[in-house]
C-alpha cells in the first residue's frame, strides 16, 4: 500500500530511537527484532532511571523528587520520561497495558503540545481497495463535548495532512445538516462551526459524491472522519477491520509533545511494526 510504503520510508530515514516499555512481549520482541533488521528505527528497552528522567518530572510536572522516583520504578512512566528527557524520540505502548495507563504515563511525562487541549487518538486505516483515511477518536475520549470535538478534529487534519498529503475532514453523525436534532448532533454542529469542517454529516455522505449532492452537504471525499463519541468510533474500525479487511494501525495518541504510541492489545507483529512507523513518521 502507497501511504503505508511512504510511512515506513520517511520513518527509515529519522532513524528514531523508539522505547518499547514491553519489549519482553513476545509480540513486541519479534517486532522489535524485524524493525532493527530493516533499519525502522533503533528500538530500545528501558533504561535505568536517570537523574535526567527525574528531571523531568520534577521540573515540568513540579513533583517531589521521591515521588518522581517512585513513578520511574514503573515501566510505562520511565519510557515516557525518556522520551521527555530526550533519552529516546518516541514511545510505544500498549500491547500489555490499557490505553489509560499509556495516556497517564504520557501526560505527566511528555505533557501535550502547545495550544492543545485534550489529548485524542486515531487510527490509519488501509483498505484492500488501496483506500487510506484517519479514524478519530476510537480510543480516549468517550463522549466529547463540542470544544472537545473540535480540538480533536483539529489534531485528526493535522495527523491527515501529515501521513495522507491532505486532510478532507468530516465530522459525523446520525444527521445531515439541519435534517435532524438532537444533543449529539448539536455537539456536532458545534464543532463544525468552530473549526469550519464538514457537519454534521452522515456517514454515506461524507464519502459518497453522488448521496453529498443529494444531500448537498460536502464533496463525498472525505478522508478524515471524525466520531461523535468513542462507542461510534471504537465500533466503526473494528466493523471495517472484520467485515472489509481493513488494517487499522494505531491507536496513534495525538496531542502530546512527543510521539507516542497506544499498541491494541490485539496488534499483530506487522501491526506493531506499521503503526511504529506511523508515530515515528509524524515526530
Amino acid at each position: 500500500m502507497q501511504v503505508l510504503e511512504n510511512v515506513i520510508e520517511r520513518a527509515r530515514a529519522k532513524a528514531a530511537r523508539v522505547v518499547f516499555p514491553e519489549i519482553g512481549e513476545t509480540r513486541v520482541a519479534e517486532a522489535v527484532a524485524r524493525m532493527r533488521a530493516e533499519g525502522l528505527c533503533d528500538p530500545v528497552g528501558l533504561a535505568e532511571v536517570s537523574d535526567a528522567q527525574v528531571a523531568a518530572l520534577v521540573q515540568a510536572r513540579g513533583l517531589k523528587e521521591s515521588l518522581a522516583r517512585r513513578l520511574l520504578a514503573k515501566p510505562l512512566y520511565r519510557a515516557a520520561a525518556m522520551v521527555a528527557a530526550g533519552e529516546a524520540d518516541a514511545m510505544v505502548a500498549g500491547a500489555d497495558s490499557p490505553t489509560r495507563r499509556v495516556i497517564e504515563a504520557a501526560g505527566m511525562a511528555i505533557g501535550l503540545a502547545e495550544g492543545v487541549t485534550v489529548p485524542s487518538s486515531f487510527f490509519l486505516m488501509l483498505f484492500p481497495d488501496g483506500r487510506a483515511m484517519i479514524f478519530a477518536d476510537c480510543a480516549v475520549t468517550v463522549a466529547p463535548d463540542a470544544e472537545a470535538l473540535a480540538a480533536i478534529a483539529r489534531a485528526s487534519a493535522a495527523s491527515g495532512a501529515a501521513l495522507l498529503g491532505e486532510a478532507r475532514v468530516a465530522l459525523l453523525s446520525f444527521s445531515t445538516g439541519a435534517s435532524g436534532a438532537g444533543d449529539s448532533v448539536d455537539v456536532v454542529r458545534a464543532a463544525a462551526e468552530a473549526t469550519g469542517f464538514i457537519g454534521p454529516v452522515q456517514a454515506d455522505a461524507a464519502l459518497n459524491a453522488t448521496v453529498a449532492a443529494k444531500k448537498g452537504l460536502g464533496a463525498g471525499d472525505a478522508n478524515v472522519l471524525v466520531f461523535p463519541s468513542l462507542d461510534a468510533g471504537n465500533i466503526a474500525y473494528k466493523l471495517c477491520q472484520e467485515l472489509a479487511g481493513a488494517q487499522a494501525l494505531g491507536p496513534i495518541l495525538q496531542g502530546f509533545a512527543r510521539p507516542v504510541c497506544d499498541l491494541s492489545r490485539g496488534a499483530t507483529v506487522e501491526d506493531i511494526v506499521a503503526a511504529t512507523a506511523v508515530a515515528v513518521a509524524m515526530g
